[in-house]
This record gives structure tokens, C-alpha cells and sequence, in this order.
């Protein structure tokens, strides 16, 4: 006698299989690309204080470069990858190579495995910074408002203000290091993101990510980025691939050598003045 070991699936199960076999095909497909403009106020501390309205304008159209910056984010479900678009200099018709080694390299994010990769060039050297996401404790708030055609919502979080410019260096903060190694004081920067939940990804500009929709602008410290284009699902697929030259390091060791890079030049130049 033969055991018939196939039996008939009802309608409805067969179509909820469908649906879910649709959904995670189309979220495994899913792909967008955001266009954001990010803007930097010009802080030139008690120095500022003695110069003239006409002296700070001529710094400022200096700096444009490195004030006023345009990025891409391209984005799927999972990964992201955030990628500045280069300018010339407005006057001198060059690029900021001076900025370019304290400047975010090309960022990969992957928010399923909570990992991120970054190349940065310091001083002709590449590096490829692997690392962990940065965490962010959000707070949601109930404020609303539109961005283009997106409703967004509000989120706040307070987060180590170095571990947002990791990637960044500043005589000062060379200075501090060496004057205060014990110190447990740690500065905090208040971060202030509109989400839409319109796009359902994870994903944001920058370091940030975390929020139930694409982050569409988001403020920190003196820094405003705005979303100002957005394409879903275009037409031509592009695969996003990490990046991958480089030495690798975290970014704890990145910014030691940094550190000990800028310490030797300048005492190799506080060297040659002393002569």
C-alpha cells in the first residue's frame, strides 16, 4: 500500500507564503540613494574677537571648502554607503589637500552587523578604519514637520563629541591630551535628527543611524546636514561595496597615530625655529 506524503496547503496559507516571499524579496532589493548638503559655522574663538567683520568674511569665503560640503548617501536595506562629493577651491581652483587628511573618508555601515569601515589618507598613507557603529541612545520626541514631501519626526541624543570627530585633529586638543591625560571629564555634544518613517531603513548621514527611518537632517554642535534629494528604488541598481585599501586599524589606534604623527611635526618644526 502507498502512503501519499504530499497533502493540499490551504488558499490562505499559500498566500500568506506569498506575500511574505514578496515582502522579503523586495526588501532584499529595496535601494535608495540621499543627496545632503551639510554646513559649518566658522569658529575662530577669542582670535576672532580681534578682527574686523571684512577679516572674518575673507577667512570664511577661505574655508568655504571645508564649511559647506556636499555628500551621497546610498542605501538597501542593510548597508550604507556615505560618500563626499569633491570640490574645487572657488579661488585658488584646488582641492583642500590640508583638510583632506582630518576630513571623513568614504563610510560603510552595516546595521545588521553593527559594523563600520571608513577609508582615511593621512599625509599620503591609507588607512582603512574597522570599527563598531557608533551607539546612540535616542530619545523620541512627538515633534513633527516636513521635509520636501516627508513627514518627520523628532529624535534627540547625547553622545561623546570625539567620538564624532574621531577622524578629526586639532592643535588644541593635542594640547589637552598632553596636559591632562588622567582627566575624566568627558565633553558631550547634544545631537538633534528629523527621521521620516516614510523610508524604513536605519540608516543617516555621517555616523548617525539608529532611528525607525532615514535620517533626512541632523544637527551637532556648530554642523547642519539637510537631505535635499532622494531617489528610491532607481531604475539602474548600483551594489554597495565597502570599502576595502588600506591598513586596517581601529579607530582608538587611528587616532594614536594621528597624535604621535602631529607631536613629531611639531616638535620638528618648534626644532628648526629654535636654531
Amino acid at each position: 500500500m502507498k502512503t501519499n506524503l504530499f497533502f493540499p496547503i490551504p488558499k490562505q496559507i499559500c498566500l500568506i507564503l506569498l506575500i511574505m516571499t514578496t515582502v522579503k524579496v523586495a526588501a532584499q532589493e529595496f535601494q535608495g540613494q540621499a543627496e545632503y548638503f551639510a554646513k559649518s559655522g566658522l569658529e575662530l574663538g577669542t582670535w576672532g574677537a580681534t578682527m574686523s567683520e571684512a577679516q572674518k568674511k575673507q577667512i570664511q569665503d577661505r574655508l568655504k571648502n571645508r564649511l559647506e560640503k556636499t555628500y551621497i548617501l546610498k542605501f538597501n536595506v542593510e548597508e550604507s554607503l556615505f560618500v563626499e562629493e569633491e570640490k574645487l577651491d572657488a579661488i585658488s581652483g584646488a582641492t583642500d589637500s590640508w583638510g583632506k587628511n582630518f576630513a571623513p573618508g568614504d563610510k560603510y555601515k552595516n546595521v545588521k552587523n553593527n559594523t563600520l569601515l571608513q577609508e582615511q589618507e593621512f599625509y599620503g598613507k591609507k588607512f582603512l578604519v574597522s570599527d563598531k557603529l557608533l551607539k546612540f541612545e535616542w530619545n523620541m520626541t512627538s515633534e513633527s514637520k516636513k521635509i520636501g514631501e516627508y513627514m518627520c519626526m523628532k529624535a534627540v541624543a547625547l553622545v561623546p563629541s570625539d567620538s564624532l570627530t574621531w577622524f578629526d585633529f586639532s592643535w588644541g586638543k593635542l594640547r589637552s591630551n598632553e596636559e591632562s591625560k588622567d582627566t575624566t571629564e568627558i565633553k558631550m555634544t547634544q545631537v538633534e535628527a528629523w527621521y521620516t518613517p516614510q523610508i524604513p531603513v536605519s540608516h543617516g548621514p555621517s555616523e548617525y543611524w539608529g532611528l525607525p527611518g532615514l535620517i533626512l537632517e541632523v544637527s551637532a554642535d556648530n554642523t547642519t546636514m539637510l537631505c535635499s534629494k532622494i531617489v528610491l528604488n532607481p531604475k539602474d541598481k548600483t551594489k554597495i561595496t565597502p570599502p576595502e585599501k588600506g591598513k586596517q586599524v581601529t579607530k582608538s589606534e587611528y587616532q594614536e597615530i594621528i597624535k604621535t604623527k602631529m607631536a613629531e611635526m611639531r616638535n620638528m618644526y618648534s626644532g628648526r625655529r629654535g636654531r
